[in-house]
């Protein structure tokens, strides 16, 4: 899949959501709207029947009735006074003879008229659905009394009819019909039911659930349709960079670069992609000078090690102490090629670290390298002051690079003269009294292959102290060199972040 592809996709799916989402919250609203109306029509309607179920008990209760059947017909009659007076606003004329509980029931409520005449009423009535429990748990009168179905009482509304007290918003299905059921206690005659359909409710949002599903559906297609032409647009100028780019590679000039404009983030990319070409430039440069000083290097010993071996092979004409002394140079020659090449494996690994990092104790390194510097130094002399340090890195590297160090000092100490190296805070420092670095060679003395005037008669091959540098490098250390107070030179070099060891009372090492 492309970048294109995939960002179209992306965009069309973030609007995707967000559709779904918003209609979501829609529907919901909208749903929510309509049966909130819907229970706050039941609520009103029940708030004075519950009223006139309360008072039309009490009435009962003064007048005493001959029985609680009798009781409870006078009250539900009083209701139903009420109830068709409310919730169906129908006429009604005086009867001759209505309960009294009924009639005081009628005045508190100006009603002031008898039960209504007419047919019973259906569920889907305009005014809805009115039904009494007594109790007991049966259904006393409604609405449609004489007519069925009536809604079957549920466990829950029995309960509240029992109590006396009590509400209950459910939805119920009657004979197919989808109805909202309120019931109320109304004290000690029972339980008032109204319910009301929600065909029109469920109709509007069946029409609501069309219209979202067809809007939405069209938004998603033109988000999809916006989101190919907006990736196609976001996606031009990376198009345009990646001709460049790939203009500069297939091109042989290495000193090609990217035309910047702007601070946006293609220009920054730009300008990150020339530091990179920079960088690659550098190390092509390097790596080719490396190569011609290397050959340059070892042309030197390979020359005289062909023209030896010429001469040797007319032995039978030399005498033996010329044999010896060519012999003796051969190996001298043969030891060098081997050093220069052993530099120039070392000096190909870069300043990367080492794959495995260890604990390394550098004043023991330093120790073995000055002893072993000492052997082959003849008259120059050695004095040594380290501290127990603890660095972590390459053991072997880290010993290359002082020896290379102690080396450079022998080289450059008159005879008798002493060589003072020390370890201090993780810094190790080779001093020498010699001739010291003449001021215009400090800036070069550790390039590789380079070697100063006064070094042109002396052995080695100029890449001693660039290995040094490239070792502390490898560590995150660094290397300086300078002319010490007193005359002679002085080196120092850290391989990283020390951990200093503390020598014990009893002798071991702990550390700080």
């Amino acid at each position: 899949m492309t970048l294109r592809l995939r960002m179209a996709a992306i965009a069309g799916g973030a609007v995707t959501v967000v559709v779904v989402v918003i209609a979501v919250v829609v529907y919901l609203a909208v749903r929510s709207d309509l049966r909130g109306e819907v229970d706050r029509v039941l609520a009103e309607q029940a708030t004075p029947l519950t009223a006139a179920a309360v008072k039309s008990s009490a009435s009962a209760s003064v007048g005493r009735p001959a029985s609680p059947g009798a009781a409870a017909g006078s009250m539900v009659s009083a209701l139903r006074v009420k109830a068709l007076a409310v919730a169906r606003g129908y006429g009604v004329k005086v009867g001759g003879s209505v309960p009294g509980p009924a009639l005081a029931v009628g005045k508190a409520l100006a009603v002031g008229k008898a039960i209504a005449e007419g047919p019973p009423q259906p569920f889907t009535g305009a005014g809805g659905y009115i039904q009494f429990l007594g109790g007991d748990g049966g259904v006393l009168k409604s609405t449609n009394e004489g007519s069925l179905p009536r809604i079957p009482p549920s466990p829950a509304a029995l309960a509240i009819a029992s109590r006396g007290k009590g509400r209950q918003l459910v939805d119920t299905r009657v004979a197919g019909q989808h109805m909202r059921l309120l019931t109320l206690g109304a004290g000690p005659a029972g339980a008032i039911q109204l319910a009301q359909p929600l065909t029109e409710v469920d109709h509007e949002l069946s029409d609501l659930v069309v219209i979202l599903l067809v809007v939405g559906a069209a938004a998603i297609l033109a988000a999809a349709a916006l989101g190919a032409v907006v990736a196609r647009t976001a996606l031009a100028p990376i198009a345009r960079f990646t001709r460049l780019t790939e203009g500069l590679v297939a091109s042989a000039e290495g000193t090609r670069r990217l035309e910047v404009g702007g601070r946006d983030e293609l220009g920054r990319l730009a300008r990150s992609f020339n530091r990179t070409l920079d960088e690659l430039e550098r190390s092509v440069r390097a790596q080719r000078q490396l190569v011609a000083d290397a050959s340059h290097e070892l042309r030197t010993p390979i020359t005289s090690l062909r023209a030896n071996i010429q001469v040797l092979e007319q032995a039978d004409r030399l005498g033996e102490a010329e044999r010896e002394n060519l012999r003796r140079d051969v190996i001298a020659e043969l030891d060098e090629l081997t050093g220069l090449v052993g530099d120039l494996v070392e000096l190909a690994r870069g300043t990367a670290p080492s794959g495995v990092a260890d604990d390394v104790r550098l004043d023991e390194i330093v120790r073995a390298a000055v002893a072993r510097a000492e052997r082959r130094a003849g008259s120059v002399g050695f004095s040594t002051d380290v501290e127990p340090t603890l660095v972590s890195g390459d053991a072997r590297r880290i010993d290359r690079a002082i020896a290379n160090l102690l080396d450079n000092a022998v080289k450059w100490s008159p005879p008798g003269a002493t060589i003072e190296t020390t370890l201090r805070d993780g810094i190790v420092t080779v001093r020498d009294h010699g001739q010291g670095f003449a001021e215009h060679d400090l800036p070069d003395v550790f390039a590789r292959f380079y070697r100063a005037d006064t070094a042109r008669g002396k052995p080695g091959s100029g890449l001693g102290l660039a290995i040094v540098k490239q070792a502390a490098e490898a560590h995150g250390g660094r290397v300086e060199a300078a002319n010490a107070p007193g005359g002679g030179a002085c080196v120092t070099a850290t391989f990283g972040t020390p951990t200093r060891l503390l020598r014990s009372p009893d002798a071991g090492l702990t550390r700080a």
